[in-house]
């Protein structure tokens, strides 16, 4: 009954989605819902933006409904992640479904980890997707998609590098934010059950030790061994990612007497998720000293 309940929910959101973009307004098509932050506070409301994975699914698996493939063909452009699983999957079938579309692909304008570089938890895409996360990462994400939306609309470019502007100061206030949380706890680790706080860590100094491998849920002997490293690090919370199965997680907090802290890192509400991120880990890190 939940899933049944929770697939009615996703089908009630993406109708919502699909009625507000049945507008005479061009209509920009987004991976995430984080990109439809960046598109609108830059853009205003001159586009229509069509969000291929809601908020709360899965967006290295998530599979399309037709309300949002039907959105798709109508759309002038296209901007995407990269390395998303679900991206990988779909995106040249998208781009088959509607050739004139404009594309742009953010991590192009990244500095990528390699999957072989993340600790032995890389992803199957090949580079770790979740960039955006980062406001080191989000000041690049908003250069692009200005640069973007001023080739589609040239006479409207000057309005765009004011609201760039703008999304730039609230970028950079979140980034001293970090910095001052943060400070005093460079090489800290912290442990998370989908390793989508890659790009964070590495920007910041910490340490992030994955629950989940390679996609895949951890067995018997690696959730001993995670106890084992959260009880020699004396880690004290472990942060999950809203939506996904708090079981595995749950295990070793309950070995461990850590908390569990649910993040939103797929929110459209970039800012308010990554302030609520940062504060997280902070406190984190507040409540014991390293070992």
């Amino acid at each position: 009954m939940h899933k049944i309940f929770k697939y009615l929910s996703i089908i009630l959101l993406v109708s919502c989605n699909s009625h507000d973009i049945n507008t005479q307004k061009e209509i920009i098509t987004v991976s995430i819902s984080p990109f439809r932050y960046f598109v609108e506070a830059i853009g205003g409301d001159d586009f229509n933006v069509n969000v291929m994975v809601p908020a709360e699914a899965d967006p290295h698996v998530y599979e399309p409904i037709p309300g949002q493939v039907n959105a798709l063909k109508r759309s002038s452009a296209y901007i995407c992640d990269g390395y998303l699983g679900f991206e990988l999957n779909w995106l040249k079938k998208f781009y088959e479904l509607n050739k004139t579309m404009k594309k742009l692909t953010l991590s192009d304008s990244i500095s990528l980890i390699k999957a072989d570089e993340n600790d032995g938890h890389g992803h199957l895409e090949g580079a770790d997707p979740h960039f955006w996360i980062s406001p080191r990462c989000a000041f690049k994400i908003a250069e692009s998609i200005k640069s973007f939306l001023s080739d589609l609309k040239p006479g409207n470019s000057g309005k765009y590098e004011k609201n760039f502007l703008k999304l730039a100061d609230t970028i950079m206030a979140i980034d001293t934010r970090a910095r001052e949380l943060l400070s005093g706890f460079e090489g800290r680790t912290f442990m998370i059950f989908h390793p989508s706080l890659t790009y964070l860590a590495r920007d910041y100094n910490l340490k992030q030790i994955a629950v989940e491998s390679e996609g895949k849920e951890p067995t018997a002997l690696s959730i001993k061994d995670l106890i084992d490293i959260s009880i020699i690090k004396n880690i004290k919370t472990i942060f999950i990612q809203k939506g996904f199965d708090t079981r595995n997680a749950s295990s070793i907090a309950s070995e461990t007497g850590a908390d569990l802290k649910i993040i939103d890192p797929m929110s459209a509400d970039w800012p308010g998720s990554v302030r609520q991120i940062i504060t997280a880990l902070h406190d984190s890190f507040s409540l014991t000293s390293d070992i």
